[in-house]
């Protein structure tokens, strides 16, 4: 490496370790040792520490090792020797720009000192997991952290968007100067926020560490290593997480430390300034290099090459970008041009069916009022029919299809879709206007991905969009038996009517012992995955993670243990999962691997169990909130007592029934209870316990144990009766 680049990282890495000693020293005299400390919404106390070097720091005192263990890392050399600018003293000044630039951001938490709006400061644990699924089934192939400003606003826009198209998510981190590229998307009028997959991080070169955090935490979640393996957890970062950092203008030396730590980690760093050295420091990146980079048309496409990031860039013919990057883009009144459905109109969406011969592939029908025929603001209604055909479509394929249009659409930079079937809510923005977009392109979209993501299914694609209030009517009157066939036939599948299971083994690019196992009462614990899906994917891609399991020959019928499963599991597992009960927490639960909706826990002291969903942020009967449960169950563990579900799991009639069922669930949050409350009704009536959903404690009633069993005596909760768990 260069031995400019190293010097600068040494003296860089010197200030971080001075200034976390100096704020420490302070710390400790305004507040004592035992103060506690912590990051927000983590299990993890603080991460960077608890990989690398296995502490799990809980009070300020603490970080006196931490601290003294970075000096150790920059101790001088003997008295009339210079530093040698070798890699080994490089890499050791990053390591410690990351302990210490942990040590300082905790303690502006402990201190409270308060991050501006619009910057997202520590990442929680919780918004790891929600992008979990992201992560693991390619939508997001990676990270990218952006230091500093860009030279103009121009050239700040088309680099994000090159990285949206590309689905890759972005940190903006502020340079020494506290100059961020949030000011210039800010004002070139630029979405940001997780939902579009730019995230502004903080006004201070500090912030970086959180974004580093959140990388690391990838290893201890998903990857399962333990604290203090810092080998593989550097090895799980380098060879799992691809991210790479950008930077414009000159290099300072704080800059250059923080670029080690990247690279300790297997980040690196691309640089458009001239004065930059190019450097190779073996083993980080696909071509070994944190290059120098001039052309910023270049910039994007030279990050994902150098880091060897395996990206998939949407071709379809629309005048808009289209990427998963926009899926979460909100279309606000003010940029509105038009919007369809809610409370303004008739919306639906429906697929359906047909032969072979009945249409023509990539036919795109549109009758109505085209949208730039409507004034400013205005509303209209939307009809979209979608007629599929091929030799091996299902009409139980037509939920499956139907449940992706939402993606789909929202993809489409400047259009907004929510809900599905006959509650669609969409809007077309302004600038999407502009730009060309209308009607037919809806069905451009929609025909390009249902033959990209089920070719092997669909052979032919036609679609009619129409804004005609009467041909919107009639479709949402004929929809409507549709709907009701196609949940009257999933509703009415069971374990037992069916000879086959699918596995899921898509989170095992971050959770490698993790098999999920699902059945037509037990869908994945995503909740993005059913039995049909399985069936649909694996059609789909023979090959691919879904792949049929054969039940045979059932071993413990009351566990739900059958032999042709346990073998799949112990063979997709890399040998370490044994057993695998579908009906129980406590015996051989399914593994974990953090993109579970909820947590299952039990709850000795009242003899049942609890839900949390991710969502909720405050305290549980156990002593556990869900970042720490998570923390405990993820990373393809197989825990008894704990497990991860999908939220509908509650409403089917196999719910952990080696258990004893619905009869077993004690508390859960009041929002979970609320939103779901029509389907727990309609199962709790079905097993004959009508008024069962009320003697379910919430926050509101218990947050503790010994709260949660006085609320269930004085109810009467059936758990306390019910046979020990243990």
């Amino acid at each position: 490496m260069s031995r400019e680049v190293i010097s600068a990282a040494i003296r860089g890495a010197q200030g971080f370790v001075d200034e976390a000693a100096a704020k420490l020293k302070e710390a400790i005299e305004a507040k004592g040792e035992d103060q506690a400390i912590e990051f927000p919404g983590t299990a993890f106390q603080l991460p960077m520490i608890h990989a690398l070097m296995g502490l799990e720091v809980t009070k300020l005192g603490q970080l006196n090792e931490v601290v003294a263990h970075c000096q150790d890392l920059m101790a001088a050399p003997p008295e009339g020797q210079l530093w040698l600018p070798y890699l080994g003293d490089g890499l050791d000044a990053g390591v410690a720009t990351l302990l210490s630039m942990e040590v300082t951001c905790a303690i502006r938490y402990l201190n409270e000192e308060t991050i501006e709006d619009g910057f997202t400061g520590f990442i929680s644990d919780t918004i790891l997991r929600e992008l979990g699924i992201q992560l693991v089934d390619g939508r997001m192939p990676g990270f990218a952290a952006i230091l500093g400003p860009a030279p103009t606003n121009e050239i700040a826009v088309h680099i994000v968007r090159e990285l949206q198209k590309r689905s890759i998510l972005t940190f903006l981190i502020a340079n020494t100067d506290g100059k961020s590229m949030k000011d210039q998307l800010d004002e070139e009028g630029v979405e940001m926020g997780w939902d579009t997959y730019i995230v502004p991080a903080g006004r201070d070169i500090h912030s970086a560490i959180y974004v580093l955090d959140w990388a690391m935490r990838g290893a201890l979640t998903f990857g399962g290593h333990q604290k203090g393996d810092w080998r593989s957890c550097l090895r799980y970062c380098k060879e799992r997480i691809f991210a790479f950092g950008i930077t414009f203008g000159p290099i300072p030396d704080d800059w250059y430390a923080v670029g080690a730590g990247a690279i300790v980690m297997g980040f690196p760093v691309i640089s458009d300034h001239e004065s930059t050295p190019e450097v190779r420091p073996t083993g980080v990146t696909t071509f070994e290099a944190l290059v120098r980079q001039l052309d910023h048309q270049q910039i994007v496409p030279t990050c994902i090459e150098v880091r060897g990031v395996k990206v998939k860039v949407e071709d379809i013919d629309i005048p808009v970008s289209y990427s998963p990057a926009f899926e979460g883009e909100r279309v606000r009144k003010d940029d509105m041009h038009v919007q369809f459905g809610s409370k303004y109109s008739d919306g639906v969406e429906v697929i359906q069916t047909v032969d072979m011969d009945s249409i023509t592939d990539g036919e795109i029908t549109v009758t109505g009022v085209e949208i730039d025929q409507i004034e400013e603001g205005g509303a209209l209604p939307l009809g979209i029919h979608i007629l599929v055909a091929g030799r091996k479509m299902k009409t139980d394929f037509e939920g499956i299809f139907e449940r992706q249009l939402h993606r789909y659409c929202n993809e489409a930079m400047g259009f907004m879709h929510t809900g599905q079937r006959d509650q669609i809510w969409c809007r077309i923005s302004k600038a999407a206007l502009a730009a060309g977009f209308r009607l037919k392109h809806i069905g451009t979209i929609l025909h390009a991905k249902l033959h990209d993501e089920y070719g092997g299914i669909v052979d032919k694609v036609a679609v009619k969009v129409t804004t005609d209030p009467a041909e919107t009517a009639a479709m949402v009157e004929m929809s409507g038996p549709i709907y009701a066939a196609r949940d009257e036939r999933v509703a009415g599948m069971t374990d037992e009517s069916v000879d086959t299971f699918y596995s899921c083994t898509l989170c095992q690019s971050f959770a490698p012992d993790h098999v999920c196992v699902i059945t037509p009462e037990r869908l994945g614990l995503c909740g993005a995955y059913n039995w049909l899906d399985g069936q649909a994917a694996f059609e789909i891609n023979p090959t691919g993670p879904n792949q049929p399991i054969p039940k045979g020959k059932c071993l413990d019928e009351r566990l739900g243990e059958w032999e042709p499963v346990n073998k799949f599991v112990y063979e997709n597992s890399n040998r370490n999962i044994e057993k695998f009960s579908a009906y129980s927490l406590m015996e051989n639960p399914m593994t974990s691997c953090g993109c579970f909706e909820c947590i299952l826990a039990m709850v000795p002291e009242a003899n049942g169990v609890m839900i949390v969903n991710r969502e909720y942020m405050g305290d549980t009967p156990i002593g556990m909130g869900f970042s720490t449960l998570a923390g405990s169950v993820g990373g393809g563990m197989q825990t008894p007592g704990f497990v991860g579900v999908g939220r509908l799991y509650l409403t089917s009639k196999k719910f952990i029934s080696a258990e004893g069922g619905l009869s077993r669930l004690v508390w859960m949050p009041k929002e979970l209870k609320e939103e779901m409350r029509e389907k727990l009704e309609k199962r709790i009536g079905e097993a004959g316990m009508n008024g069962f959903l009320d003697k379910i404690a919430d926050e509101t009633v218990a947050v503790t144990a010994e709260e949660l069993v006085e609320h269930m005596t004085k109810v009467g909760h059936p758990a306390l009766e019910m046979e020990s768990l243990f």
